[in-house]
């Protein structure tokens, strides 16, 4: 696995972290390239990225552990907690539908894609509406109550775009390493009307999202039945780089083997990816801080898509070996 991870470094001469881990041992880890291409500080374990749309499932995991304290329902409708939502065309609109992307919302205040509930449509302005159920149930700000949520996890390096204020942030750029252009305002542009908080706004490294996928799947946060409710393939996603998946709430899951949950992450200049195995309680997170956007989104993820081709294989791999364990007769 190390020498085709690294020969993903090499041949993308990727700007970022890349790390593996198997519940809390660490497999493979590197870091590579620059923070800041004009200082030529360079990446390291405490390095800050934006982690993009990866930020939904934090959005999401909010709003169950309101529906575990019983001050929501995931059937309720949303224009029963946001007066924006009481429009005719938007008032059947369910959480549920919000979480799993089926509600037909595309942009807030346009006609909808579908009959709610009848399709899939990825809107991160759906996330953001969800990021005020949760402001309106708690009687908190968002902010607020992702902190707590950071704290209680143990995830000690991770904020918001709008409450960052440490150093080590990677911050994001266009172009490529020879030719990079800092995008401007960032962290802060995260909370704008375009991204989001809920929806895109969350910062993060590599060691604090292996400590929440550790604690999410090992039920640490949610009750068992609320995780599965979480993971449950109730929509279909068609995703432009990782192909035909299940959307869960806040999280995709491959609708083959490997049995995996991840997520993507997309904001201008800093592509992410986070998956986790269960079967093997192995993390892969990789993260970065610039993107060549003129040859495409196709090319942009093309290290992400090789890395998990990679660790697809292997976890394929582990578990047919098990298999062969269990079938084997027994020596004696």
């Amino acid at each position: 696995m190390k020498q085709q991870i690294d020969s993903v470094f090499k041949k993308y001469q990727f700007n970022g972290s890349i790390a593996v881990f198997k519940d809390s041992v660490e497999l493979y880890r590197k870091e590579n390239g620059f923070l800041d291409f004009k200082a030529k500080t360079t990446i390291d374990a405490h390095s800050v990225f934006a982690i993009a749309s990866v930020s939904k499932q934090f959005t999401a995991v909010l709003v169950l552990l309101q529906m575990e304290q019983g001050k929501l329902h995931l059937e309720d409708k949303v224009s029963d907690y946001l007066d924006d939502f009481k429009l005719k065309e938007y008032e059947d609109i369910t959480i549920h539908q919000l979480l799993n992307h089926t509600s037909g919302l595309n942009t807030f205040g346009g006609k909808l894609m579908f009959k709610s509930g009848s399709d899939f449509y990825y809107s991160n302005d759906g996330f953001n509406a969800l990021g005020k159920i949760v402001e309106k149930t708690s009687g908190k700000s968002y902010d607020e109550n992702i902190t707590e949520l950071f704290a209680k996890v143990g995830m000690s390096h991770s904020s918001t775009g709008d409450l960052f204020k440490a150093g080590n942030f990677a911050g994001a750029h266009v172009g490529n390493g020879k030719n990079a252009e800092k995008i401007e305002n960032m962290p802060k542009r995260l909370g704008s009307k375009d991204i989001g908080i809920p929806a895109g706004g969350l910062l993060s490294t590599l060691d604090d999202l292996h400590t929440w996928n550790n604690a999410l799947y090992g039920g640490k946060i949610l009750k068992p039945e609320t995780l599965k409710l979480f993971t449950s393939k109730t929509s279909q996603r068609n995703h432009a780089i990782f192909g035909k998946m299940g959307y869960g709430y806040g999280i995709m899951t491959n609708l083959g083997k490997p049995l995996s949950f991840f997520h993507s992450g997309y904001i201008k200049g800093s592509p992410s990816l986070n998956i986790y195995y269960p079967e093997t309680k192995t993390s892969v997170i990789i993260l970065s801080n610039i993107a060549d956007e003129q040859s495409g989104k196709g090319l942009i993820f093309r290290p992400h898509k090789e890395v998990k081709k990679i660790t697809d294989i292997l976890e394929n791999t582990i578990h047919e070996m098990k298999i062969d364990s269990l079938d084997s007769p027994l020596k004696i």
